[in-house]
């Protein structure tokens, strides 16, 4: 079974844009976004490289499951 690995913030937007989150503002060095069924907005920090922890805590915000994450990453290469 494929790993999480950390990837550029930028991909993870695209990301979270391709699940239909949608960029609410920035504060500092982080990107808030947003989506109607989510009872907490996703934040981003801009970072070169995305600790595992954090894509973890975001996917278990939008409940997706870790196989599905990787199956949409792929995707949007």
């Amino acid at each position: 079974m494929p790993r999480l690995t950390p990837i550029h913030y930028g991909k993870f937007c695209k990301f979270l844009d391709y699940v239909g989150c949608s960029f609410k503002h920035q504060t500092g060095s982080h990107l808030i976004y947003t989506r109607t069924d989510l009872r907490r907005p996703i934040v981003v920090p801009k970072k070169k490289q995305l600790s595992m922890t954090v894509i973890q805590s975001n996917l278990r915000t939008l409940v997706i499951s870790k196989e599905k994450y990787l199956e949409i990453i792929k995707i949007i290469k």
